[in-house]
């Protein structure tokens, strides 16, 4: 599961990736510092697994991860080249999903690529790339479907009205993913850039991580147009608190009077907006966070963990985290009947706890 980091050089990303991986990534104030996306694993912060880990045996907790991925900086013309557009949108096509860093602090020391603040145009110059090289995509696939639909077959005009209806929405300047009738086109769609679910994040100065300042507010607005998730945060900050041992991170903040650097409910909304959820397992060990799709089965899940479980699997003991926490062990929680046994078809949801029953 891949999250690309995206926006305008000189945003912030590789601050941000530094921050979410710890990986070093070169963050320096010029544009296309970063030309190979860097790539990198960032845990996914959850309260219930050290609570979890404490109540089955005080084990080590294993959260689970999501893949990040830093890609060069975006530039008015990529979809036709320009600076290192083409390697840029190739780069998003292996993304899941896309995380747009938006500029909301001003900075003399950093330069802004276009010489002036101005989240809501910056957000618009990167869409707008974005939707012509997926407007040239459809008016390619719309050539092949119309002389195909020369031959009658109304399967191939349906598909060539929907392209055109498709085209006609990306060239209104709205995202494929925000496209109404998705049912004739769908494979098309699975390769446009608009239609990956998208959040944006306002990074932000360290004084207006909690209310925010006039360009925080400016990408808010555009995102609820959108219907798109947005998050606000403070990059440097993070990647500051990132190298600083958890004691001394809070003793920071405290400093700075602040709760934190909007880091972790970052993580947190590129989890949802991948559409995963977490369930936990244990043994003698460890408690580990697993991810899956949201709709998947027991057995699926239980492939997560190691795919024999998935292809001899029997059945599955399911408890809820929360139950297994207040009964303070889960051999009590079974006693209690707060654990159930469950088929391969049961759909997992977000905080269960599996022991997989599997033919060795």
């Amino acid at each position: 599961m891949k999250v690309g980091i995206v926006g305008l050089p000189n945003v912030g990303k590789s601050t941000l990736f530094n921050a979410l991986t710890r990986a070093g990534a070169e963050a320096e104030n010029y544009p296309f510092t970063t030309v190979e996306p860097n790539v990198g694993v960032a845990a996914v912060p959850d309260g219930r697994l050290e609570r979890l880990a404490a109540a089955v045996g005080g084990v080590r907790a294993v959260p689970a991860t999501v893949e990040f991925v830093d890609i060069a900086g975006l530039v008015k013309g990529a979809s036709r080249g320009e600076g290192l557009g083409n390697r840029f949108l190739a780069h998003i096509r292996e993304c899941d999903a896309v995380a747009h860093v938006v500029r909301c602090f001003e900075d003399g020391n950093v330069a802004h690529v276009h010489g002036r603040m101005d989240p809501a145009g910056d957000v618009a110059t990167v869409n707008t790339e974005l939707l012509l090289a997926d407007l040239a995509t459809v008016e390619r696939r719309l050539e092949q479907a119309l002389r195909a639909a020369k031959s009658g077959d109304p399967r191939r005009r349906a598909e060539a009205a929907a392209l055109e209806r498709l085209g006609d929405h990306l060239s209104g300047g709205k995202p494929a993913r925000t496209f109404p009738e998705p049912g004739e086109v769908e494979e098309v769609l699975r390769t446009l850039l608009t239609a990956k679910p998208t959040l944006y994040v306002a990074n932000v100065d360290e004084d207006s991580v909690a209310a925010g300042n006039e360009y925080s507010a400016a990408v808010e607005e555009l995102a609820a147009r959108e219907g798109a998730e947005v998050v606000r945060l403070c990059a440097r900050l993070a990647a500051e608190l990132a190298d600083l041992p958890e004691e001394e991170a809070r003793e920071y903040l405290g400093v700075l009077g602040a709760e934190g650097s909007g880091f972790e409910e970052f993580v947190r909304a590129a989890y949802r907006l991948l559409g995963l959820i977490t369930f936990f397992t244990f043994n003698e060990r460890e408690c580990r966070a697993w991810t899956v799709r949201r709709g998947a089965t027991a057995r699926e899940a239980a492939g997560k963990i190691h795919t024999d479980m998935e292809r001899a699997f029997v059945a599955a003991e399911i408890g809820r985290w929360e139950d297994i926490v207040e009964a303070s062990s889960w051999a009590r929680a079974r006693e209690e009947a707060k654990v159930r046994r469950e088929g391969r078809d049961y759909v997992m949801q977000d905080g269960d706890v599996m022991l997989v029953r599997f033919n060795a």
